[in-house]
């Protein structure tokens, strides 16, 4: 009898238990009947096998798997829907909504300082205001929302862009900022006195219209923070190792295209309307006319964001399948911090200072995280600086410039971002392999753009730049003996093309004394400055000496600038996504959170709040000509000192990759130390048995 026990024991530990009630009703049903009727303590025993032999955590786990549904209101018809890719969708769509707040306040910005005329400070805190926000609530976000629900503080997160960008409309909507008078066309007339007014003009309406703006940049930096931490960890939990790179590579992309959509939008609203909408309206109402493109915008963002949050509040809080997820991640090979092994992140203070202590020690996280302050400086040396270089070394308008530095430079940032993620997908490479391809991405983005300057043309003359007036003036005044009696001011860029083939800052600082419209440009005539060249009749037979806009330039090489620069561009964002995946493999899923949240708050602080001291400071360094109204007071640069420019431009940007591709050596240094386990006290029996383990953990 006791035989028979022993022997009935054995067989029934020798049982795999499996996953799923269904399967362990079925699977051995004559045996319990043989051990019931033999044996009758071997069936308690046989019962307790699940309990003992299934993990508690993964039986937790698996409940936590929710249905798709707006609180109790959960149809069969919808649990289609409860997969990764919807939520990827409705995050791409929220994110899209946030980012085209990006490129719409980046417009708008321009029309408050030109309209409202805010001191440095002002300029400073209206500009970084969102960073600002982000970087106070980064932590905080990130521990309580690791913790919790990540796809409600999403659902917040949209319902709170929806509020900023109504408190962004508000002041278009309420106050006029945009006068009617901002665009003249100023001619020379001998004898005008210019009126010198030193006092500060008056702006009704000044400090409300900056108030409002400052606290629609605090509401937009908060939400942010869900997009960019809480939802990058949750996609990742949701979706294979193997698979990540495409996931969030989709999901870093929604933010460049909102705000490309952004941008393009608000250059749209800096167009005035036509004389006719004006004349039809009084007064009172011309404002709304002017700004009507400004409010209706943000309108229609709010409530883009707002219809957002209906089909994300609908998603639980663990996506169908996300256990096995997990369960197949835990056999992978180990790749996180060994430090960091079984390790928690204790509540209050004391464990999230402990947590942030670990995650700063951990070299891995921490290269990534200066990687993204490079690459954020990289970008926004390009939009700084490019758009002078263009004015400086190709005579190209301010708003062109703008323009055309847009066009190459954004299409160029988010291609770059969605081909790292996707490379780094399609190649299934591990985190050593990266950091190897991010080293190489960098290096040539150097090369690439360092080619950009081996192209160069002449240019057209531009008189107060690089003409003197024929021998009558001098280089760095727009003032010569031709228009000195026209009473000429530099408020208002409106360069003309004359006869001569040579440009003027307007029509005034040209001599000319009278102007009227020819076909879709300006003609303009009797101009005192413009001696040479050949004329030509217009519509009615009068000859003109100039009409609006740049000349010419006939430069063939300025295309292939575009492209090398744009293929630089590209290689300099590959970066993006690939940093995220090592961060978050690098340390345990509970720590997901908390490490987006320490690379987000160094990112924001130091790639946005101080860039805007350090590239205003370099003004002073590249700047030759500025426009110093009649009571002394500096306003824009007009006139860069090609030299000074190109040196800070080129060194701004290699600096900032070349210590891109130094923190990824280092990354790839301390790799094996941070990962790998040290068994060099082991035996070498004991050695061969784990190696042994691990093979077999990975062939199966």
């Amino acid at each position: 009898m006791d035989k028979v026990k022993n022997r009935t024991s054995n067989r029934v530990e020798q049982v795999p238990v499996v996953e799923g009630d269904e399967h362990r009703e079925t699977a051995h049903p004559r045996k319990i009947e043989t051990y019931m009727k033999t044996v009758p303590r071997a069936m308690k025993k046989f019962a307790d096998i699940p309990e003992e032999k299934m993990p508690h955590s993964q039986f937790s786990d698996s409940l936590e798997e929710g249905s798709f549904g707006l609180g109790p209101l959960v149809f069969p018809c919808l649990q289609r829907f409860n997969n990764i890719n919807c939520f990827l969708t409705a995050y791409f769509l929220g994110t899209m909504a946030h980012g085209m707040i990006f490129g719409l306040v980046d417009q708008s910005l321009k029309v408050y300082v030109s309209e409202l005329s805010p001191s440095k400070l002002e300029t400073l805190t209206m500009g970084s205001g969102d960073d600002l926000a982000a970087f106070l609530v980064s932590l905080v976000g990130a521990h309580f929302g690791g913790r919790g629900n990540r796809v409600r503080w999403m659902v917040a997160a949209c319902f709170v862009t929806g509020l900023a960008s109504m408190v962004f409309a508000i002041p278009f909507f309420n106050y006029e900022i945009i006068k009617l008078g901002t665009v003249t066309d100023e001619l020379c007339i001998e004898g005008k006195k210019t009126t010198k007014v030193c006092e500060r003009t008056v702006i009704p309406h000044k400090s409300t219209c900056i108030a409002f703006f400052n606290f629609g940049q605090f509401l937009h930096g908060i939400a942010g923070m869900p997009f960019y931490l809480l939802a990058f960890s949750f996609i990742f939990d949701h979706v294979p190792t193997c698979s990540s790179g495409l996931y969030l590579a989709i999901a870093d992309t929604a933010l460049s295209v909102g705000y490309v959509l952004g941008y393009l939008v608000g250059i749209r609203n800096r167009m005035f309307p036509v004389k006719e909408d004006m004349k039809a309206v009084g007064h009172v109402q011309q404002f709304r006319i002017l700004q009507r493109n400004w409010w209706r915008s943000y309108f229609a963002v709010a409530v883009f964001a707002f219809c957002t949050t209906l089909p994300l509040s609908c998603f639980p809080s663990r996506l169908r399948g996300a256990q096995q997820i997990r369960l197949e991640k835990s056999k992978e090979p180990p790749t996180i911090d060994r430090r960091l092994k079984d390790k928690e992140i204790q509540p209050g203070l004391k464990g999230v200072l402990h947590a942030i202590w670990c995650l700063l020690r951990n070299p891995l996280v921490l290269t990534q995280t200066f990687c993204q302050v490079t690459k954020s400086l990289t970008l926004k040396s390009s939009g700084y600086f490019l758009p002078k270089f263009l004015q400086s070394h190709f005579l190209i308008v301010p708003t062109n410039a703008s323009i055309l530095t847009g066009m190459f430079v954004l299409p160029g940032a988010l291609i770059g971002r969605f081909l790292g993620g996707y490379i780094v997908d399609r190649l299934q490479m591990s985190t050593k392999v990266v950091l190897k391809f991010m080293m190489v991405s960098s290096f040539i983005s150097v090369v690439l753009f360092l080619l950009t300057f081996f192209w160069s043309c002449e240019t057209a003359g531009f008189a107060g730049i690089n003409d003197d007036y024929d021998g009558l003036g001098k280089l760095g005044n727009f003032t010569a003996p031709c228009n000195e009696y026209c009473g000429c001011t530099m408020t208002d860029y409106s360069t003309i093309c004359g006869r001569d083939e040579k440009q003027y800052f307007s029509a005034c600082f040209a001599g000319c004394r009278a102007s009227k419209p020819l076909r879709k440009e300006k003609a303009y005539y009797n101009c005192s400055c413009i001696k040479e060249g050949l004329t030509a009749p217009d519509d009615d037979g009068q000859f003109f000496d100039a009409v609006s806009g740049t000349c010419n330039t006939k430069c063939l090489t300025l295309p292939l600038l575009f492209a090398f620069y744009f293929a630089a561009t590209v290689f300099s964002n590959f970066c993006s996504v690939p940093s995220f995946m090592i961060v978050l493999k690098s340390v345990p899923a509970s720590w997901n959170s908390m490490s987006l949240g320490v690379t987000y708050t160094i990112w924001r602080f130091l790639g946005s709040v101080p860039d805007h001291l350090l590239f205003e400071s370099t003004s002073d360094y590249t700047c030759n000509f500025w426009d110093i109204n009649s009571c002394g007071e500096k306003g824009r640069c007009w006139i860069y000192n090609k030299k000074n420019l190109l040196f800070t431009f080129q060194s701004t940007w290699i600096s900032m990759q070349i210590s891109t591709g130094l923190l990824c050596l280092y990354g790839i240094y301390r790799h094996d130390y941070v990962v790998k386990e040290k068994n060099k006290s082991l035996p070498i029996h004991v050695k061969d048995e784990k190696e042994k383990e691990k093979k077999s953990l990975i062939s199966n």
